[in-house]
Order: structure tokens, then sequence, then C-alpha cells
């Protein structure tokens, strides 16, 4: 049985994706959320095997909960959805750990083989999502030698605040969040840029316009 997990604040499109789980004989609704704060948790509480991630969510959007979720349970598979197709966001998701990208409006057939297909070991995206992956790696590549970096809105946030030379009491002040939270968002920023200060990380942003 595969067990599913959702996170989509819609309550119509949450509620359609639980009933199309839970029709299927090879599938197991281990819960259905509304929004992803508190993420870790109910992904403890429910142990899924397949989570369908909404990228726009309130507070804790998607692309943050894909990154913790993957940060702390790699093994567990994500599949995005979203009726966007920024590049920005595709991208972030992806190097965030998601293992498939559908956009809203995928027939119900076409989803639940994505989700066996993710399980199977693919990678499963809508046709228009892949191409672009296609066409924005092609590009990267051919204009930039320097290696891809996709930081979460979030990061870039906090590291917009590093540049503007605030510390970290002042950047957890400004986004109204606590000083652990600010210090897990610049060890991960640190990773991402392959560097290990602020001066270093402010240098690379600003080499890479990474804002």
């Amino acid at each position: 049985m595969i067990r599913v997990a959702i996170f989509e604040d819609n309550a119509l499109i949450n509620e359609g994706i639980r009933l199309m789980v839970e029709s299927q004989a090879d599938m197991l609704m281990a819960g259905a959320f509304r929004d992803a704060r508190g993420v870790l948790n109910k992904i403890r509480k429910t142990k899924p095997d397949v989570v369908l991630m909404d990228i726009n969510m309130p507070d804790v959007n998607g692309i943050e909960a894909v990154t913790e979720i993957k940060r702390e349970f790699p093994e567990i598979l994500v599949m995005m959805q979203t009726i966007f197709e920024d590049d920005d966001k595709v991208f972030a998701a992806i190097c965030g750990g998601a293992s498939g990208y559908m956009l809203k409006g995928t027939s119900p057939e076409k989803m639940l083989e994505a989700i066996r297909e993710m399980t199977r070991g693919g990678s499963p995206m809508s046709p228009n999502i892949a191409r672009k992956v296609l066409f924005i790696f092609q590009n990267q590549f051919k204009t930039n030698k320097e290696e891809y970096i996709s930081l979460t809105p979030k990061e870039k946030e906090v590291l917009r605040c590093l540049v503007d030379g605030l510390s970290y009491k002042m950047i957890a002040d400004k986004l109204s969040v606590t000083f652990h939270t600010v210090n897990d968002h610049i060890k991960n920023i640190y990773t991402k840029l392959h560097v290990n200060s602020a001066p270093e990380a402010v240098s690379k942003a600003l080499k890479n316009k990474l804002l």
C-alpha cells in the first residue's frame, strides 16, 4: 500500500484528492492538511510514502515544506502541485528535493499514475513543466558556468538582511521569527552557497545576482 499525505489549502481540491486516493486499492490516505505549519510533526504522525504538496500556502509555503521534509526524511517522495509554471518556483522545488512536479488540473488518472511512477523510481512532471526544465537547464549552462544556486523565498529574505548588514538578532526581529530559525536558515544558505561566513555569503550573493 502506498501511504499518501496531502498538503493543500484549497478545501475543494484537498477533498477531491482525498477521495481520489481513497478510491484506489493500492493506496491509503495517511493524512490531509490545509497548511504546512508543523510539517515535520505531521509527517511523523502520518508516516507517508508520498506527499502531494501545494506550493502556495499561507505561513509555510510548499517549497519551504519540501526542503524541511527532505532534510529530515530523505526517503519520502514529494510531488509538488501548482497552477504556476514560474521558473524560480520550479527550480526551488526541485533543488529542495521534490521528486515530481504536476500542474493542478492534471486528470485524476494521470495524477494517480504519477504517484505510482514515483514509487517505482520515476520523477513525473507535467509535459510543459518538463519542457521548461530542459529549456532552463540548457540556457543556464550555456550562459553561466557557475553552479545553479536555488534559495527558498525565506532564505532569500535572510540573505537580503545579511547583505544589508543586519545581525542575527536584527534579522529575527525584522522577519518576526526566532533566533534559532534565523540560524537554521543561514546554515542552509552557507551550505547551498558553499561558503563559511556572512561576508562570503554576501559576496557570492552579489556576484551571482541571487537577490
